[in-house]
Parts: structure tokens; sequence; C-alpha cells
């Protein structure tokens, strides 16, 4: 059964403002990343699944239910985690939650189980008394995501989760993220322009840009290995180039790194070797990854695939 499934799906905002551009996709179960640049489409995108924005043209569907004739079944069944800061300060993070879970259908005591249960699990247990309004925005963002769960949905959509996270509460929240969707069994389809969190994160990857379907693949496809070795020296990596020449390799430096065509395993005995006559320190060798960043330098459409979550674009 699909998750999500999408046909020419067109939004246009009042003034002529193109949000979404004819984009069809059918997406399975997992942790999928929904990525692209502020403005690319990604929050249109989740508001039009959860039935709150009627599309310009095109269909969706979410656990096989129409998102726009159905809009009300279907968020029985979503956990949505917005953006931005939308949570009552003068209100504890029991009350919200266990509100949030009585909305969606819970009786009054399952409601405060299971928002227990969800603060626990988002780290917030200890604090759950505490008015919202003297939480940290770390501390916020997990409420959200309490509130998102509380329901059991069967898809959570969060959008831009790290929002305001230094490095380290970025981290914790990622982490998170991670164990909800595998303890708990859902699927997660995570939004955020930022190509690192996505890569950290996600098995399946989305990608838009301006509103149009980029890429739809299983996450390795895009970091994948590559056949260059990638070499590093404290210095010296002229000499190393030239070393690895006279051996017959195409090598040339690319930065700090010298980067060498890996067509068998001869060039890491030749690296080494190299290194060692030449008396320079070796950093580490090891063989360059694709990256997320290259995605969005290649064509569109360049890596569209029907991948492993059965995923078609």
């Amino acid at each position: 059964m699909p998750l999500i499934s999408v046909q020419d799906l067109t939004h246009r905002y009042p003034g002529g403002v193109t949000a979404l551009d004819g984009l069809s996709l059918e997406l399975e179960p997992g942790i999928i990343g929904f990525v692209g640049a502020n403005g690319a489409g990604k929050s249109t995108f989740i508001k039009i699944l959860l039935g709150l924005l009627t599309p310009t043209r095109g269909t969706v569907r979410v656990l096989e239910r129409d998102a726009i004739a159905e809009s009300l079944a279907v968020r029985q069944l979503v956990g949505s985690m917005p953006e931005h800061d939308c949570l009552p300060p003068q209100l504890t993070a029991t009350d919200l939650v266990s509100h949030m879970g009585r909305l969606a259908g819970l009786p009054r005591a399952a409601a405060r189980e299971r928002t227990a249960e969800m603060l626990r699990h988002v780290g917030l247990y200890e604090e759950r008394y505490r008015a919202i309004g003297g939480y940290s925005t770390g501390m916020k963002q997990r409420v959200k995501l309490a509130q998102s769960l509380v329901h059991d949905p069967r898809l959570l959509l969060l959008d831009e989760p790290t929002n305001g996270l230094d490095p380290a509460g970025r981290e914790e929240m990622l982490e998170l993220v991670r164990r909800t969707g595998q303890e708990f069994g859902i699927a997660v389809m995570v939004c955020s322009h930022l190509l690192g969190e996505i890569e950290r994160v996600s098995d399946f990857l989305v990608a838009i840009d301006g509103g149009r379907l980029k890429s739809a693949a299983p996450l390795g496809s895009f970091t994948g290995e590559q056949a260059l070795l990638a070499v590093e020296v404290d210095e010296g990596s002229g000499a190393l180039v030239a070393r690895l020449a006279a051996a017959g390799l195409d090598a040339v430096e690319d930065g700090d790194l010298v980067v060498v065509p890996l067509l068998d395993e001869r060039p890491y005995d030749l690296v080494r070797d190299a290194a060692a006559d030449l008396g320079l320190a070796l950093v580490r060798m090891e063989r360059r990854r694709h990256t997320l960043q290259e995605l969005f330098r290649a064509p569109a459409g360049a890596h569209t695939t029907e991948g492993a979550h059965g995923t078609r674009a």
C-alpha cells in the first residue's frame, strides 16, 4: 500500500506564485527526507497532505485516503510537527499534549497515559508540569514532537524539526527522530533545507526545486561511493601528485586533497609507498563518496528513479 500517492500536484497562491508545479510521485513507508531550499514548496506540500490547502490541480492520497475529500480521516492517521513556534506559553507540556490526544479522539485516561509515555520518549518527563513559556527552544521542539505522536499516528510529518536549535540540540533532535521511526515502526517524512541533516536520518530522499520534482530515490543512490581515492597529507601534496604521476596514476590536487582515479586496488599501495618515501604524514586515505550537495548541481531529473521503497516519480 503506498504511503503517499501524488499525481500532477500543482498549487498556485494568489498573485501568481507557483509553490508546486506538476509534482507526481509515490512513496512507501520508511524514513523519508523531503529536501529543498527555503521557498521550494515543502511547507505547501505538507499543508496539502493534511488537507489544510486545496491544490490548484492534481490528486493527493495519503494512506489510501483522499487528502482533500477525506482530510479529517487523514489527520487522524497523521502526526504533524509544524515549523514555527505555535505553543501556548501558559500551558504545561502535560496539559497541551493530553489535550491534543483528546482532540484526536483518545479517552481522557488514555490521553494522559499516552502523554506521559511521549514526554518520557522526548526527554521531558521531569519537566512535564512546567509552563511551556519557560522552556528553551529545544524543549519546545520536543513538545511539538510529543504532541504529534500522542495519538499513535501511522505517518509523522516533521517540518524543519531542528529549526532554531544549536549544534548540540540539532544532534539530539536528529537522534530522536531516528529513534522514533525505528522504535515506533511508523513512517516519517522529515522536511528540511539542510542537506546534511537529511543525509543523517533518512533512507529515502525526495528533492524538489522551484516546486518541481528534482529527484526521488533511495539515499544510497545519491551518497554511494565514487571510483576516486581521496588522500590527505599534512603538507607536500604537490610532491605526492608528482610522485604518483611518475608511477602512472592520474592524480590531481583538489583543495587540501589529492584525488586519484580508483580503477583497481593498486593506488592504495602506491599512495602509501609514495607518502613513506617522501616522508609525508598521511592523515587519511579513503574512497570518496557522493554528497547531497552534488544533487542540486545536477540537472533536474538526473536521479529520479524507482527505488527500493517502490517510489516512482
